[in-house]
């Protein structure tokens, strides 16, 4: 459970954090890299046999978990959650480079589920590696205070960052860029159970993908709202009560 071996070590990487933000694919990012993209395009070459999935669990409390599949060769993660009474984890979101669908989370939910992290394991202290490697699964919109959210994520970067380290690193005016969408006529809804979803108007910029779009009445099998809104509950009781295992 937590953050496997591996993938605590490449925290500390720029390399990995250009591949995890797809700077290394022109993303936002990508003007920084200077030397760092030639020794991208090196370990690419050595390393296509190699198995570069991991998992990684956030508990939040009560029985409930964050999934994160990272792999990083194929530049594919995967967003899910699980819970008491269910067999099979839920999918929330994906971000590839072919058809993503990353936007399972507001930036207050994100930013919740990391503080019940935190209360749960000190050793993943917020803003720090939680807030680091889920963010790509947020977005910000008018409501929310967007400053703060850019000032919480570059602090997770920045407590992630080796010391004396100059070179590329991730920042949270990089993850705004693909995170903003205020302005893009996205307006979220909210049924009597608490659950929320979104719809995108016309006339906007930037497509909101995301499986998050539908109410629950109508689909529920295409995105998990009940099991979201008690993941979200058990994180606020364990932020709440500071309850540790």
């Amino acid at each position: 459970m937590g953050i496997p071996v591996p993938l605590r070590e490449s925290l500390h990487d720029p390399a990995f954090w250009a591949r995890y933000t797809f700077a290394a694919e022109d993303g936002p990012g990508a003007d920084r890299l200077g030397v760092l993209a030639e020794l991208l395009d090196e370990d690419d070459d050595e390393d296509d046999e190699r198995d570069s999935a991991l998992n990684v669990t956030f508990d939040v409390g009560g029985g409930h978990l964050v999934l994160l599949d990272v792999d990083t060769r194929l530049g594919s993660y995967e967003l899910g959650i699980t819970g008491p009474g269910f067999a099979e984890p839920a999918e929330l979101g994906w971000d590839d480079l072919a058809h993503w669908h990353p936007y399972a989370l507001r930036w207050s939910e994100v930013d919740l589920i990391c503080r019940a992290v935190a209360v749960r394991d000190p050793l993943l202290s917020h803003p720090g590696a939680p807030i680091a490697l889920l963010c790509r699964f947020a977005a910000v919109f008018e409501d929310d205070d967007v400053d703060a959210a850019v000032a919480s994520v570059d602090a997770a970067y920045g407590a992630l960052r080796p010391r004396g380290w100059d070179g590329y690193w991730p920042s949270g005016a990089d993850w705004l860029e693909r995170a903003d969408f205020r302005g893009q006529q996205v307006v979220w809804h909210r049924d009597e159970a608490g659950n929320r979803w979104a719809e995108q108007d016309d006339d906007h910029d930037a497509d909101f993908y995301s499986t998050r779009v539908t109410p629950p009445t109508e689909a529920e099998e295409r995105f998990p709202h009940t099991r979201l809104r008690k993941l979200l509950a058990a994180a606020a009781t364990t932020v709440s009560t500071g309850c540790r295992p």
